[in-house]
C-alpha cells in the first residue's frame, strides 16, 4: 500500500509544476523527479532508516504551505479527522484554529468546552503545544496534537495582543458534541433565539426543528446567533440562507482563476420563513459559511447584522481524492457577498483586525446592497450596528483560570460556606424563596449578591488568586454575569445559564432596541419579493 499511495502522489505532484518531456531537459529541471532524486539520495545515504511515505507527505505539506492556509493534504489521519468535524464526536478542546503565515490562530471556541470555559478567545495565538513550536506545523497538524483520548491532558502556551507574558494552560481532553444548534429558546413572549455553533451535515435539520418549536411558542421575531461560529459545510450555509430569502435571490458567488468554478449561487424555495423579522449576531469568530449566511442577509436588506467585524475566511476549498484514505483539500476560488464584496479578509490586514483596527476608506471596497444601502468591504462581513464587547484583565484572568467554572462546581457539592445554605431545585420552574431553616432555593433567575460575592472572594483568596478591591470593582458587572451564568448552569443546566447569561448580553440588548428596524425591512422585503 505504501508503494502505490507514494507512486499516486508523486503522479499528483507533478501536475502541480512545469513538467516538460525527459529528453528535453535535464533531470534537475524535471520538478517530480527533483523530488523522486531527493527520495533515493535520503533513503539510501541517511544515518537511519527513513519512512518514504512520511518524506513524501511531508514535502507535499511544505509545498502547500506556501499557497495559503487552508490548502492541506489529507492523508489517512487528517481525513478521518475531516469527516469527524462533519458527524460525530471527538476529543479535544473545543476550539477552531487557522494558520496565519506562521501563527497557530485561535478563530473561535466551541461553547461550553474546556477551551471555553477557560477563556481563550478569537485571536489568541497558540504559540506552543506540549513545549513544541507551532510555528512549522500546519493548521491540521496542530489539530491532531491538540486532540487524543478522553480525559488525557495537553499542555498549549497562549499569546495574546496586548499582555506582556504568555499564558500557559494544563487542558483535560473532553467529549465535544458535534451537535451544530445546541440553544435555542424564547427571549420574551414574541423574540426567539437560536444559537448555531458551527455547520455540519444536520445543520439545516436541527435549525428547521428549533423554528418549528419556537414558532409554536410564539415565536414573531428572530435573533440567530452565529457568533464564535468558524464555519463548516458549505451546502449548509446556502440552506440555512435559503430559509430566509426568496427564491432565485442571490446568497454568494464564487470566483475563480480557473472559470470552470465560477457559480452564482441563488435560493432555491419559497414557503419557508421569509417574512420573519431577522437579526443576526457575529463577532470575530465568525467565519466562512457564517459570513456567507450574514453576508446574504445583509446585502439583499433581509435583516440586520449586529455586533463585530466578522473574521474574513472567503476561500473556496475543493476536495480532490487521490485515494481511498488520502485527499488534497485545494483553494480554488473565492467567496464573494451578493453585492459583490469579497469576503477573504486581505492577509495584510490581520493586523488591523487583531487591534480593531478600521482599514481607511479609501482602501475599501464600495458597494451597495439591493436596498441601495452603500456597505464597505475589508474583508468579512461588517455589522450595521458595531457593538464590541471585552473582558477586563481580572475577568480574562479569572476565566484563564477557570475559576467561575470551578467555583460554581464547589458551589453545586456544597463545598463553600455560603452553599450549604442553599437547597438546589428539582424543577427550573422553582423561584428563590426561603424554605424551612432559612435557607434558600437557587432559583433559574437567581441574583448575585454580596453574599455570593465573599463567598466568592473567600474562594479566591483559598486558590491563591490575588486581587485588589478596585480592580475587583472595575470588572463586576462582568464577574457577576460570569458567576449567573456558571451558577445557574451546574444548577439546571448550560442551556438555562445561557439563556439567563444571553438576557443581560450587550448584544442582544441592542437587538432589543433595533428590532422595529429590523421588521421595516421584513415588510419593505416581503413587499418588493
Amino acid at each position: 500500500m505504501k508503494v502505490r499511495i507514494t507512486t499516486l502522489i508523486l503522479i499528483i505532484i507533478a501536475a502541480f509544476f512545469c513538467f516538460r518531456p525527459v529528453w528535453n531537459e535535464d533531470i534537475w529541471t524535471e520538478s517530480y523527479r527533483k523530488l523522486a532524486m531527493m527520495m533515493d539520495v535520503i533513503d539510501q545515504n541517511y544515518y537511519k532508516e527513513v519512512d518514504r511515505e512520511e518524506l513524501t507527505y511531508a514535502s507535499i505539506k511544505g509545498m502547500l504551505r506556501t499557497l495559503d492556509p487552508y490548502s492541506n493534504f489529507l492523508d489517512p489521519q487528517n481525513l478521518a479527522t475531516m469527516r469527524e468535524d462533519y458527524k460525530g464526536k471527538y476529543y479535544g478542546l473545543g476550539i477552531m484554529i487557522q494558520k496565519q503565515a506562521d501563527r497557530l490562530m485561535v478563530v473561535s471556541p466551541i461553547e461550553g468546552t474546556p477551551a471555553y470555559r477557560l477563556g481563550i478567545q478569537p485571536g489568541d495565538i497558540i504559540s506552543h503545544i506540549e513545549g513544541e513550536s507551532t510555528k512549522p506545523i500546519s493548521s491540521f497538524e496542530a489539530m491532531q496534537k491538540l486532540r487524543g483520548e478522553k480525559d488525557t491532558q495537553v499542555n498549549i502556551t497562549i499569546i495574546r495582543e496586548g499582555m506582556k507574558e504568555s499564558l500557559n494552560f494544563t487542558i483535560t481532553r473532553e467529549e465535544i458534541p458535534l451537535y451544530s444548534v445546541p440553544y435555542s429558546f424564547m427571549l420574551t413572549d414574541d423574540i426567539g433565539y437560536i444559537f448555531i455553533r458551527n455547520f455540519a451535515e444536520t445543520t439545516t435539520d436541527e435549525l428547521e426543528e428549533k423554528l418549528e418549536n419556537l414558532k409554536e411558542q410564539g415565536m414573531k421575531k428572530l435573533i440567530l446567533d452565529l457568533r464564535g461560529n468558524g464555519g463548516g459545510t458549505f451546502i449548509q450555509s446556502l440552506e440555512i440562507s435559503d430559509e430566509f430569502l426568496e427564491k432565485e435571490d442571490m446568497i454568494v458567488s464564487i470566483k475563480g482563476r480557473n472559470k470552470l468554478y465560477n457559480r452564482e449561487l441563488r435560493a432555491f424555495y419559497n414557503d419557508q420563513y421569509e417574512n420573519l423579522p431577522l437579526i443576526i449576531l457575529i463577532n470575530q469568530g465568525s467565519a466562512s459559511a457564517s459570513e456567507i449566511v450574514s453576508g446574504a442577509v445583509k446585502d439583499n436588506d433581509r435583516g440586520l447584522i449586529i455586533g463585530d467585524n466578522s473574521w474574513g475566511k472567503g476561500l473556496v476549498q475543493t476536495v480532490f481524492p487521490l485515494s481511498q484514505d488520502a485527499a488534497l483539500s485545494l483553494t480554488t476560488a473565492k467567496y464573494y457577498t451578493p453585492s459583490g464584496r469579497s469576503i477573504q479578509k486581505d492577509y495584510s490586514q490581520i493586523e488591523n483586525f487583531l487591534l480593531n483596527r478600521d482599514v481607511p476608506e479609501e482602501d475599501r471596497e464600495v458597494a451597495y446592497t439591493a436596498g441601495g444601502r452603500k456597505v464597505l468591504g475589508q474583508g468579512g462581513i461588517a455589522p450595521d450596528y458595531e457593538v464590541k464587547f471585552s473582558y477586563k484583565n481580572l475577568t480574562y484572568n479569572m476565566l484563564a483560570r477557570g475559576l467561575f467554572f470551578s467555583y460554581a462546581r464547589n458551589f453545586a457539592d456544597k463545598k463553600t460556606p455560603l452553599s450549604k445554605t442553599y437547597i438546589f431545585p428539582d424543577s427550573s420552574e422553582r423561584p428563590l424563596e426561603d424554605v424551612s431553616g432559612g435557607r434558600k432555593v437557587l432559583s433559574a433567575d437567581l441574583k448575585i449578591d454580596s453574599e455570593i460575592l465573599d463567598d466568592y472572594k473567600l474562594f479566591l483568596r483559598e486558590k491563591e488568586f490575588e486581587f485588589e478591591a478596585e480592580g475587583f470593582n472595575q470588572a463586576l458587572d462582568q464577574i457577576k454575569r460570569e458567576l449567573q451564568r456558571e451558577l445557574v448552569s451546574a444548577a439546571y443546566s448550560i442551556e438555562v445559564g445561557t439563556k439567563i447569561y444571553r438576557m443581560n448580553d450587550p448584544v442582544i440588548k441592542k437587538a432589543f432596541e433595533v428590532f422595529p428596524e429590523a421588521e421595516a425591512l421584513a415588510k419593505s422585503y416581503k413587499e418588493e419579493s
